[in-house]
């Protein structure tokens, strides 16, 4: 495989997809491959059928390579139910003031590295800023003369269950040499959150199907990141048990209905499943995905409150995932339920300009960023 391509593996939480980009003109890609599969998925930190897993992960690389020679390394995204956050603020200080070269920046790293934890290991790790002893905040300090440096640290951390699950899938691959497991969370805040706005810190909600991920953005890592196993997968649970229909009749019903359309007291959705005919007041089933929709609301007025870092007010909820546009109307509604902007993240790509591929790409951007350094 050319240099300049990266391999990577997408995972979500009902779906997972192997892809091989290159970086394209204007910071676009070109993607040479693309293999997605279904499986159980993921809830509570832990594989719902460990072996729908691993067939369709082996699915989705077997097919990869087969299409693409030469691939050597995978760079594997971990879903945020898989991973803890450690943030860490350190100083380091000076006998007089000198310029800042990179050893400092080594050695306030170091300062700043957490205990070792077997069941927990760190896979990556960023700096959101530096302060200079005149109290400026600095993404790149390197050569600015200061008697101190002080950084805040984010450390990713990986449950190591879920290292090993994806050691033991690689190993049917013996031609895959490394394994580069990259935080999901952070590579979509460094990706689909512009540089501006994680300046002034940003808060981006992944909607997914069966997890979600609530996570406040700073510089060049996250202050803060909690998932849970709530998406729109439970609003068609949801729908399936209230109603009384099958789940495929309510994941139906899920995308036949506009929240945002005008409701009408006659108006019917109807469904024709296994030779049955199901049908619904479309004003009924609206007040029930809106429900649904507001446990979600719920989840993510809760971590806004558990955040005392910074204050948030005035922030936009900037919303990605594939959860966003399989309810129409479902970025209008969380805005009108939490009295907040609402913004969508998707993409900066033709075609693939929508939330539900806001993962594959932030995940080919920061592999392919991590092989030019």
């Amino acid at each position: 495989m050319r240099k300049k391509s990266v391999a990577v593996l997408d995972i979500r939480s009902s779906e997972m997809t192997a892809a091989v980009g290159e970086r394209g003109v204007n910071n676009t890609f070109i993607i040479k491959s693309k293999y997605s599969a279904k499986y159980e998925g993921f809830a509570e930190g832990e594989l719902l059928d460990e072996q729908s897993f691993y067939n369709a992960a082996s699915d989705v690389i077997k097919s990869t390579l087969t299409a693409m020679g030469g691939v050597r390394e995978f760079f594997v995204g971990v879903p945020g139910e898989f991973l803890k956050l450690e943030v860490v603020d350190k100083v380091i200080s000076f006998n007089t003031a000198k310029k800042i070269n990179a050893k400092d920046l080594r050695a306030l790293e170091e300062m700043s590295v957490p205990p070792a934890d077997k069941n927990y290991p760190v896979i990556r790790r960023s700096c959101l800023y530096y302060v200079l002893s005149d109290k400026r905040k600095v993404i790149n300090p390197l050569g600015a003369v200061s008697d101190s440096l002080q950084g805040k640290f984010c450390f990713y951390k990986c449950d190591d269950k879920f290292i090993q699950i994806i050691k033991r899938l690689f190993r049917q691959f013996p031609d895959v040499e490394d394994i580069n497991l990259i935080p999901s969370n952070h590579a979509n805040c460094m990706y689909l959150v512009e540089p501006e706005k994680r300046d002034e810190c940003a808060v981006l909600f992944d909607l997914g199907y069966i997890s979600s991920t609530y996570s406040v953005v700073c510089g060049n890592g996250l202050l803060y990141s909690e998932s849970f196993s709530l998406g729109i997968g439970h609003i068609a649970a949801f729908l399936m048990g209230e109603l009384d229909i099958p789940f495929d009749v309510a994941s139906s019903f899920l995308s036949a209905v506009n929240l945002n359309a005008k409701e009408t007291l006659t108006s019917l959705e109807e469904c024709m499943y296994e030779g049955k005919i199901y049908g619904f007041s479309t004003m009924l089933l609206r007040d029930k995905i809106r429900e649904g929709l507001d446990g979600i609301c719920e989840t993510i007025e809760e971590c806004r409150q558990n955040f005392t870092d910074r204050n948030l007010e005035g922030k936009p909820l900037l919303l990605t995932g594939e959860g966003v546009k399989v309810i129409r109307g479902t970025a209008e509604h969380i805005s009108n339920r939490l009295v907040k902007t609402v913004e969508i993240a998707s993409p900066r790509v033709p075609y693939y300009d929508k939330p539900q591929f806001g993962s594959l790409f932030s995940l080919l951007d920061i592999a392919l960023n991590d092989i030019l350094q």
